[in-house]
Formats: C-alpha cells, sequence, structure tokens
C-alpha cells in the first residue's frame, strides 16, 4: 500500500537482477516507497518527468543516456529532486561528471545495506553523502571541480581546535596521531570529530575534506 508520506524512489540500472535486489531492499520499510525501476537513461528522464520522485538512485553507465547527461535533462525541469549515482567501478571522472551535472553524492553497489539507508537520509535532508570508501584521489577532484553544494549553506562557526582539527583530518591523519600533534587525548579528538560532523552534516571522513576545501578550511596542494 502506497503512502502518501513516504519519500519516492525512481532506480535506474541496466542489470535487472541488481535493480529487482535493490527493490527488495528498500520496499516494505514504511519510510521510502520505490515508484519506478528502469534499465536505460532515457526512459529515467521520462519516468521522472512523469513521477516527480523525491530521490533518484541511478547507474553511471546506461543506454541510449549515461547517467551524468539524464541527470542533467532531469535537472533542468525538476532542479528539485536529489540524485545519487550508484556505481560498481572507480571512473572517478564521469563521477565528477555527475556531480557536476547536480548529483547529491555517490555510493557503491557493494556499499552495506546500512550505508545505503544512511545515504538516503543525509540526500533526502538536502545534504550531500559521499562513499565511505571515497578516495584521496577522488576527494582532491571534487575539490577542484565545480561540485559545491555548500554554495547556499549557511556558514558555520568552528573552534579554533575544530579548524586544526578539520585541517589534520584533511591531511589524513588518524584520531591517535591528530591527539598526538595536539597533545590532547584520542578520545577528546574522537569527540571534536562528531562535533565536527554534526556542524556540517556530513557522515564520513571525505565529507569533512570535502566541506574544508569547498569553504577555504584548507587548502589543496598542487
Amino acid at each position: 500500500m502506497q503512502n502518501s508520506h513516504s519519500i519516492k524512489l525512481l532506480i535506474a540500472d541496466d542489470h535487472e537482477i541488481y535493480l529487482d535486489g535493490l527493490n527488495r531492499h528498500l520496499s516494505g520499510n514504511g519510510i521510502y516507497e520505490v515508484v519506478g525501476l528502469v534499465q536505460n537513461g532515457e526512459e529515467l528522464v521520462q519516468k521522472a518527468l512523469e513521477l516527480h520522485p523525491h530521490i533518484i538512485l541511478t547507474d553511471l553507465r546506461m543506454p541510449l543516456l549515461d547517467g551524468p547527461t539524464a541527470i542533467r535533462n532531469i535537472l533542468n525541469t525538476l532542479p528539485d529532486i536529489n540524485c545519487i549515482i550508484l556505481t560498481s567501478y572507480e571512473n572517478e571522472l564521469s563521477i565528477i561528471d555527475a556531480l557536476e551535472a547536480g548529483a547529491k553524492g555517490y555510493i557503491t553497489k557493494n556499499m552495506p545495506k546500512k550505508d545505503l539507508f544512511t545515504a538516503l537520509d543525509q540526500v533526502s535532508k538536502g545534504y550531500p553523502y559521499y562513499c565511505l570508501t571515497t578516495s584521496t584521489k577522488m576527494i582532491r577532484l571534487i575539490g577542484h571541480s565545480k561540485f559545491n553544494p555548500y554554495s547556499d549553506f549557511k556558514k558555520v562557526e568552528f573552534s579554533l581546535i575544530e579548524k586544526k582539527i578539520i585541517q589534520l583530518i584533511c591531511e589524513e591523519k588518524d584520531n591517535k596521531q591528530i591527539a598526538e600533534q595536539l597533545y590532547m587525548s584520542v578520545r577528546t579528538i574522537e569527540n571534536n570529530r562528531s562535533r565536527i560532523l554534526k556542524k556540517i552534516n556530513v557522515k564520513t571522513t571525505a565529507g569533512i575534506a570535502i566541506y574544508a576545501i569547498k569553504n577555504g578550511l584548507y587548502l589543496l596542494k598542487e
């Protein structure tokens, strides 16, 4: 039975077995309602304009239209739809293309089920989501890209210690290394990291780094 208050999902992937599996994962949870399953980019655009979903999950590579092109076409007409890219491979430039087209984030197809729901929850609230396995190279590419989901967000204030921790996170230091460098306990660093995540509404270390780069808290070295 359909729930008028549920978050409507449209899913696109050219592999029918994966599409069916994703549909089963998402069905019957009471929050998300799968309103359509499509297997090519042209059908994705058509169904999006017809169904007006809240969130689109789409593969990067599909027949007729690829994911980034479909996203551009959809958001030109329906800019409020939130799009998440599904990918099974590390094609960084295609992911960047999708983000610049308007996707709010990306996740890998082999992610744990709980991470899928975390991504959906995050994006449904208007915040970006970055895959837990986001590489340093990917962070740098996003940092140099035109993608900036934070341009319309309210400015967040950080303490001096939080700023130092953010910079060290961007330098790939773990909690123990940060604690040693700042002469603090690991528990204190963990608490500050949790506070930073909450302040900027991200779920991953990559999210902290990308936020910092896009908001001038950390400058990428060439």
